[in-house]
């Protein structure tokens, strides 16, 4: 008895997130039938089954929020279903990929999701049948390579950050055992970074990823890098003498000039080079017999796309890299100012998109070049902006709801992650999001006029201020000027929000002294059921009666029939068609619960006559149930009938008239 009130219970949850949409409510039932915190294998099933099944999913990758899909047809997977989904916060479709943003706990989904798809992780990924255009390749690519990397990256540079704040604060001396032994564990990533790109970036295109890795030890061996051979030799000469491009000769191949490079550390080209070992391998696969290929088609394939690599497209991926970050810097250069506050401006918008990703490569590309970066670094204060939006709005609001949304959230934000309070808080809000881009643009000015700059690909939130400590010096004034931008931003996104948002359900539930010159709309509601009207409070369920769900009605159905009970549309209909949600068109969110435990019916004795999100009209036929079927079934059919968002409203009274006239009246 304790499992089925447990499952209903949970059910009846859901009944109200799908008509109330909040975006931090993880709860799912264990298998036991009891309440389980942290176990996503339901929500992993049901997430599964909407994208439009497994046989729909080509690919799947995770970054700090998001499950980020490659589907054969995107049109198969139920947007509405998942962005109403408890345990969701929302759909996005961006890069080509179809985004199902989680929150924090989003690795543990993705577990879950892959075992439930039967999805190999670091697999082969399906060639997308899907045309995209270049510039969604070019995101879902990126992103693919570098999110798997996403959090020992952060890591490996939070560790290099604490390293120097730790020797500018003089707690140990530059040369000791502890500092050589951080500076190892540091730099360990970034040093062998093409090591680790080889492997996400064979993944990626489809190569065997020890090839992919056998590529990226290559361009680290020592023996090849330039820094190396201008200390052991002199140059048989030197190209491109007086540009920006100038390259000593130390080797050649068959007399062609190797130009040498340091790659450790770098990213484009061992991306290139694994892309083309990608196509070699597959041609290769094509004309070697199978008894060959185990030893013959690796060998090939990584002779060729290393030569070629070495001799033709490591030299000329740096070159390209460089002139992409000398043309960045002289864009910068022309107005910093104006450079700053579009970064910083627009950076959330990138986030909602997922569109950031794509300039990620700018900004490491720019620290291994230049050995640190100045023109993305604006983005910065659009993190601490947008938390301090949020603590604003858990401040102001007198919503119960909405304060506990915020306070995950600010913490999260302050840390880095501000997906869940932008989706979450911000976007339904509408007026916060623009508040917090003001502010970020505001700071982001202020960040490029002051040349903040980040030495180190480092962590996220709080945790990126050490990157900001001149490794060469020592020097904190660059930290200094990224803290006092994101005490800034903090201030701005506060006192903004205070000033200029207004809670509207704290407007709209403030007491009104009804005078004759008050104007009060009354909006009434019919019954959607023919039979006899029973209290709420005598509903054996304490999730009804104690008003939890909001106010109403509940019935005893002498016809086994539900209608529309005003003009809306139907905004949740159950897989198992024993709740239904509308919407109506002046704002009021119904629920009608048949019967109590019928969820484990699993839609026995139901027939719906509408789809979620169908328009419906007032006395338009939404179901039938079999009422004698389900009463030997053992269920009662007692029937609550409750506005979710009751609390929006001046007040909601049952009126009660059975089978006629005003069932529920809404006072507005």
């Amino acid at each position: 008895m304790a499992k089925e009130r447990s499952e209903e219970c949970c059910h009846i949850m859901d009944s109200y997130i799908k008509l109330a949409k909040p975006s931090f409510f993880i709860l799912t039932v264990s298998k036991n039938g009891g309440y389980k915190m942290g176990k996503y294998e339901q929500l992993a099933k049901k997430i599964v089954k909407n994208v439009g099944g497994k046989d729909n999913i080509l690919s799947l990758v995770h970054c700090v929020t998001r499950l980020r899909f490659q589907l054969k047809d995107e049109s198969k997977a139920n947007d509405d279903v998942l962005k109403n989904m408890d345990g969701v916060v929302t759909v996005m479709k961006s890069g080509g990929q179809y985004q199902v943003v989680i929150g924090n706990h989003v690795s543990e989904v993705f577990e879950d999701v892959c075992d439930v798809a039967g999805i190999v992780k670091g697999e082969k990924a399906q060639e997308n049948l899907a045309k995209k255009s270049l510039f969604d390749s070019m995101v879902d690519t990126v992103s693919g390579i570098f999110q798997p990397i996403l959090p020992v990256l952060s890591a490996a540079g939070m560790i290099k950050g604490f390293n120097a704040l730790f020797l500018a604060f003089g707690w140990y001396v530059s040369g000791s055992g502890i500092d050589i032994l951080m500076t190892t564990i540091g730099d360990a990533m970034f040093l062998f970074l093409p090591i680790l790109l080889g492997y996400t970036s064979a993944n990626k295109f489809g190569l065997k990823p020890f090839v992919g890795l056998v590529i990226g030890a290559a361009l680290c061996y020592p023996m090849i890098q330039a820094s190396n051979l201008a200390a052991s030799s002199e140059p048989l000469y030197v190209m491109f003498q007086g540009t920006i491009f100038e390259s000593p000769v130390y080797l050649d191949f068959f007399g062609l000039p190797i130009i040498s490079m340091d790659y450790t550390g770098s990213v484009i080209p061992v991306i290139l080079i694994c892309y083309l070992a990608s196509k070699v391998e597959k041609v290769f696969n094509n004309i070697i017999t199978d008894t060959l290929k185990f030893f013959f088609v690796p060998m090939f394939t990584m002779l060729i796309s290393l030569i070629l690599g070495f001799v033709i497209i490591g030299p000329v991926a740096t070159f390209g890299s460089t002139l992409i970050a000398s043309s960045i810097m002289a864009v910068r250069d022309f107005s910093p100012i104006v450079a700053g506050a579009l970064v910083g401006g627009l950076w959330q918008v990138l986030v909602i998109f997922g569109l950031h990703w794509g300039f990620i490569p700018v900004y490491i590309n720019n620290i291994v070049t230049l050995g640190f970066d100045n023109v993305m670094m604006p983005f910065f204060g659009a993190t601490f902006a947008t938390t301090a939006v949020v603590v604003a709005m858990m401040v102001k609001t007198k919503d119960k709801k909405l304060r506990e949304m915020c306070i995950p959230a600010s913490i999260s934000g302050f840390f880095g992650v501000t997906e869940p309070a932008i989706y979450g808080i911000l976007l339904p809000k509408k007026k916060p999001f623009l508040i917090s881009c003001v502010a970020s643009a505001i700071v982001g000015a202020y960040f490029g006029f002051a040349n903040l700059r980040e030495f180190i690909m480092g962590g996220l939130g709080v945790f990126e201020f050490p990157a900001m400590i001149d490794p060469a010096t020592n020097d904190l004034n660059n930290m200094y000027v990224g803290i006092i931008g994101a005490v800034a931003a903090m201030i701005l996104g506060f006192v903004l929000t205070i000033l200029f948002w207004k809670d509207e359900k704290n407007e709209e539930s403030k007491t009104v002294e009804v005078t004759k010159d008050t104007l009060i709309t009354k909006v009434e509601i019919t019954s959607p059921i023919k039979g006899k009207i029973v209290p709420l409070s005598e509903v054996k369920d304490a999730a009804f009666s104690q008003g939890v769900l909001g106010k109403g009605l509940a019935i005893e159905p002498s016809v086994g029939e539900v209608y529309a009970p005003a003009n809306g549309v139907v905004t949740t209909l159950f897989p198992t068609y024993h709740a239904i949600g509308i919407t109506t068109d002046d704002g009021a969110e119904i629920l009608i619960h048949v019967g109590m435990d019928t969820v484990k019916l699993d839609g026995k004795y139901f027939k719906p006559f509408v789809k979620q999100n169908e328009k419906v009209e007032k006395g338009q036929k939404l179901l039938e149930f079999d009422i004698e079927g389900i009463r030997k079934e053992g269920y009662s059919l007692v029937t609550p009938v409750v506005v979710t968002n009751t609390t929006e409203f001046l007040d909601v009274v049952p009126s009660g008239l059975e089978d006629e006239g005003a069932f529920i009246t809404i006072v507005r």
